[in-house]
């Protein structure tokens, strides 16, 4: 049986950039995944300059023979309306293929790999955990997104008592007569919130890929709002009429509907297998990176792997990203004031969807990078 010191099971921006901030540490670090790299991610994909910045990704070197999209503006609107756009003027964002950007940060992190392998079991033993019977390691980190199997060993994990958003999505590479006829705009991508605020759709163009899809609270009618939306975008010429292939489903946690618990002995959750994503837009990407880099400062420190040792990392989520709900307050993203006749008007305002749905709620602006040593 191969000993480690940790063993990361997932290979995403989660498990990578934890990988890659513990070298130097002398810890020895093993990263499971049941998929093969590069693979197909459904995300909408896009990533701020935060996120580039905490892991000192060169931008001009990463988009040299990667998709890289620059965004500079963003078109807003409520289904049934006529949307507003933003200019920011510099850019505040890029659009990139998950296929491609995991599997650029999964090459940096220098550690041993098992691909293609899916996790079986997870068995204490002694102070090690066992995994497939093959590998042990005093702790075992989950960062396999919602249905992370390390979820399971925590409280309800997946299946539980949770608000899971249920999204929908699409990406593909446009034909030269699609491009031609599709109206959408690389640096412009376009959020559309559905009427009753449970969730929203969105078009994000990247180069010739074209990315489609709609998330809610709930999987109820999921298909309807989602083929509503789709026919709605195409009338108006936004996307092409003949789309490709069909919408896969995923799950995730918004930050205050989850209720997993983060650390137990011997055992740390990460990025969306920790339900981080963010409650007001249900990003997930930059919770993942971050929560990696506090996770990597907990473990270089900690005196061991017990529970009250690991803590510091729940502390440092808890300073990052606020205090999570009560259960009794779940709610969507969008405050509760702004769940009225309001809506409709609030969306129509240029400061409002560039001030508050823009800045605040996607991209964040208000929050500084997290700087950690991911060189």
């Amino acid at each position: 049986m191969d000993n480690y010191d940790l063993i990361i099971i997932g290979a995403g921006p989660a498990g990578s950039t934890l990988a890659t901030a513990l070298e130097g540490s002398d810890k020895r670090v093993l990263i499971v995944d049941k998929q093969t790299f590069p693979r197909d991610k459904t995300c909408a994909g896009w990533v701020t300059p935060a996120v580039m910045d905490s892991l000192a990704i060169d931008t001009q070197d990463y988009g040299a023979d990667r998709t890289l999209q620059p965004i500079r503006r963003f078109r807003i609107g409520m289904m049934g309306q006529e949307p507003v756009e933003n200019d920011h003027g510099e850019i505040v964002s890029y659009g990139i293929r998950r296929s491609e950007f995991d599997h650029y940060l999964l090459q940096r992190a220098h550690c041993d790999k098992v691909l293609g392998e899916p996790v079986r079991s997870i068995e204490q033993e002694g102070g090690n955990w066992v995994v497939n019977g093959r590998w042990q390691a005093p702790l075992v980190v989950g960062a396999g997104g919602h249905f992370c199997p390390v979820a399971r060993l925590l409280g309800d994990g997946p299946g539980g008592h949770e608000t899971v958003i249920a999204a929908k999505e699409v990406e593909f590479e446009m034909t030269p007569a699609q491009a031609n006829t599709c109206k959408a705009s690389g640096v412009t991508p376009e959020l559309w919130f559905c009427r009753d605020l449970k969730g929203y759709g969105w078009i994000f163009r990247k180069g010739n890929y074209l990315n489609i899809g709609l998330g809610r609270e709930d999987n109820y009618k999921l298909s309807d709002h989602l083929n509503h939306f789709v026919d709605e975008m195409k009338q108006a010429g936004r996307i092409p009429s003949d789309l490709p292939g069909r919408f896969k489903g995923h799950a995730y946690l918004l930050y205050n509907h989850a209720h997993r618990p983060l650390v137990d002995d011997g055992l740390i959750l990460l990025g969306d297998a920790a339900g981080l994503a963010y409650t007001e837009s249900g990003e997930g990407i930059r919770p993942a990176i971050e929560s990696a880099l506090l996770a990597a400062t907990v473990i270089r420190s900690a005196e061991n792997y017990s529970a009250k040792s690991l803590q510091p990392y729940g502390d440092a989520i808890a300073e990052r990203f606020g205090k999570r709900a009560r259960q009794n307050e779940n709610g969507w993203q969008l405050p509760q004031w702004v769940k009225a006749p309001l809506a409709g008007t609030l969306m129509r305002s240029h400061w409002f969807t560039r001030k508050v749905v823009t800045e605040k709620w996607f991209l964040h602006q208000d929050l500084q990078p997290l700087k950690a040593a991911v060189q």
